[in-house]
């Protein structure tokens, strides 16, 4: 799949998406175990390794085939891109702590940018709850992010459930604990809730069984109390990229509301909280148009012969 030229092309493209096998990584790409530190997580490769570096980290319930349309896009265009599953999560399920606790934003940041310093500064995108992880990362370590690129991020701090469409309020209540919260993004893939394809949902399902039930509740409760770093990234000179689809769990305006609060160019687009599997075309190339402003990398003086 390549990039395409324009908005329109990009639309017709995402509209004429072939049906791929969730569960096969994307042809060319190099599976591997990464050692972090909160043990081996499952990671991809595609492209070019002396192109420009991206890294891709999905959320909760997700895994590294969640790119499985977008990764060959942007490795078509020269970029290197790379991915990993989150600890606890389909294959990377024994990595974490193993019980309910444990389960910080610190253990989820020092995976990543240990992945990140494994091979140095890259475009990073964080989908939905790792783009909170990915926020932290870009206020403390700068030096290891080109660019940022929050993907269906959480649009809200502290307890995010609060601003979902409808139901919100209940989330407020004292019976929505973090294990509750765990429950109904189980419950949403086993429904279908988000009317995927009949092949997107039997990955789905297949990868739900692999992941470890006290992952999903902790990072719900992670969810439950994110940290507030708008003002830093506001002042951060960093390219960044807020990207949503119309029928999110958050309504657009809020989303158009926090790009704004930290300084991002905003992108919606028609779709539902996953637009790197159902909008791959629109998303590339606005990510593509990010990357082009961020600061060259430098290069390293070549040992003369």
């Amino acid at each position: 799949m390549s990039l395409p030229t324009t908005a329109e092309n990009a639309i017709g493209l995402d509209e004429a998406l072939p049906p791929i096998d969730w569960a096969v990584a994307p042809p060319g790409t190099r599976t591997y175990d990464f050692a972090a530190p909160s043990g081996k997580l499952a990671s991809w490769d595609l492209g070019d390794p002396a192109g420009e570096r991206v890294v891709m980290v999905p959320g909760a319930t997700g895994s590294k085939e969640d790119f499985a349309y977008l990764a060959p896009i942007l490795a078509d265009e020269g970029y290197f891109v790379q991915s990993y599953d989150l600890p606890g999560n389909y294959e990377s399920a024994a990595a974490g702590p193993q019980g309910t606790e444990g389960w910080t934003y610190d253990l989820f940041y020092d995976d990543m940018i240990a992945f990140l310093e494994s091979a140095g500064p890259a475009h990073l995108l964080g989908f939905s709850f790792a783009g909170i992880v990915a926020q932290l990362v870009a206020v403390r370590r700068p030096d290891l992010v080109r660019s940022l690129t929050l993907l269906a991020t959480p649009p809200l701090t502290g307890q995010v459930f609060r601003g979902i469409r409808t139901i919100g309020w209940l989330t407020q209540l004292p019976f929505y604990t973090k294990h509750v919260g765990g429950g109904v993004l189980i419950w949403n893939v086993r429904t279908n809730f988000s009317k995927v394809t009949p092949e997107r949902l039997k990955f789905a399902n297949e990868r739900l069984a692999h992941t470890r039930r006290e992952s999903i509740d902790g990072i719900v409760g992670l969810m439950m109390k994110t940290p507030d770093v708008r003002a830093a990234l506001r002042a951060s000179a960093l390219p960044k990229l807020v990207v949503a689809g119309e029928h999110d769990l958050w309504r657009a305006k809020r989303y158009h509301r926090f790009a704004r609060e930290i300084g991002a160019t905003a992108a919606v687009y028609i779709t539902g909280h996953s637009p790197c599997e159902t909008t791959p075309h629109q998303l590339a190339l606005d990510m593509v148009y990010l990357f082009r402003q961020a600061d060259p990398v430098e290069q390293q003086p070549q040992d003369a012969e």
